[in-house]
């Protein structure tokens, strides 16, 4: 392997497309994908419900994922792949997908940035049904971190914030922080050791850095972690609790950026804020605490549909 020090992503890496890859989507996936979560209500498992049982805000992860790993083999060279880390996460559902979707999915390297960390990749992923109309377009950044790359930067980036050992940092708002005289709920969720291995299986997003812990040593982790994506669906699922429609508030956005690493098991903290008024519509400002106090998810938000 190369030193980390002459590592580097090129700029013709962006504009790499992969796809388009179809998927059918069927209840049995919504609801493999809420149970993974520990979900129980009957927006997600009912399948008498009128109009048919709903998709968590974060099931478009589930179908993206094999584009990332498709435009990883082709622009990332293997022993810089190793060093990458979910950073952020941007997603607009245009429509919530739905049990017999048959849906198509492109991804494209977007940009390409140096950052303190190391190279910040942006891939969109964009996803339309079979009538050819949108269904959710993400995207996903991520961090390799000491690797170099000449930079093509994204026209409207997340917040930049990262400290020198590729953590994210505070930006504007601080870890509970807020205006004055803004109320915070806060829930805990148990994280239990087998909650990768279940997430694994149930949103068919393999990799084996959070279910083996050979090779997650081998790669310079503590243990086996948890998934970025479980640990903000998880935030998410606690911040549409706090809405009086619960699961059943329509979603139009999610973003996000990651932070410190979950173990299993362990616990994480979430906590937000009520609904904000916004041209976009409601804003709620969201984060979720790793066991050691530190953010996994900062700078969180979901942008709820009227």
């Amino acid at each position: 392997m190369r030193g980390a020090g002459h590592m580097r992503i090129p700029a013709s890496a962006v504009g790499i497309t992969v796809g388009p890859r179809e998927d059918e989507v069927d209840a049995r996936w919504l609801m493999a994908y809420a149970a993974a979560l520990g979900e129980h209500g009957p927006e997600y498992f009912d399948t008498t419900r009128p109009g048919g049982i709903l998709a968590h805000p974060l099931f478009p992860v589930c179908y993206e994922w094999p584009l990332a790993l498709d435009v990883r083999a082709k622009a990332v060279p293997d022993d810089v792949a190793v060093r990458g880390v979910h950073a952020t996460h941007r997603l607009t559902l245009h429509r919530p997908p739905r049990a017999g979707d048959r849906l198509s999915t492109t991804a494209t390297v977007v940009a390409l940035e140096r950052r303190t960390p190391g190279a910040y990749l942006v891939l969109r992923m964009e996803t339309v049904d079979a009538a050819g109309q949108p269904v959710s377009t993400t995207e996903y950044g991520s961090l390799y971190l000491g690797v170099e790359c000449e930079s093509a930067p994204h026209p409207n980036p997340l917040p930049r914030g990262e400290r020198e050992d590729g953590t994210l940092s505070p930006q504007g708002r601080g870890q509970g922080e807020g205006p004055p005289g803004t109320r915070w709920w806060s829930v805990d969720v148990p994280i239990a050791p087998t909650l990768a291995h279940v997430y694994t299986e149930c949103a068919r997003i393999w990799n084996p850095i959070h279910t083996d812990r050979a090779i997650a040593l081998g790669a310079g982790l503590p243990d086996i972690i948890l998934h970025g994506t479980a640990t903000l669906a998880l935030a998410i699922s606690q911040a549409l609790r706090q809405q009086p429609r619960g699961a059943a508030t329509p979603v139009r956005a999610v973003a996000a950026r990651f932070g410190a690493m979950v173990r299993l098991p362990s616990r994480l903290v979430v906590r937000g804020q009520a609904p904000r008024p916004s041209p976009a519509g409601a804003i709620v400002h969201f984060e979720a605490l790793a066991e050691d106090g530190r953010p996994a998810v900062r700078d969180a938000e979901l942008v709820l549909a009227p």
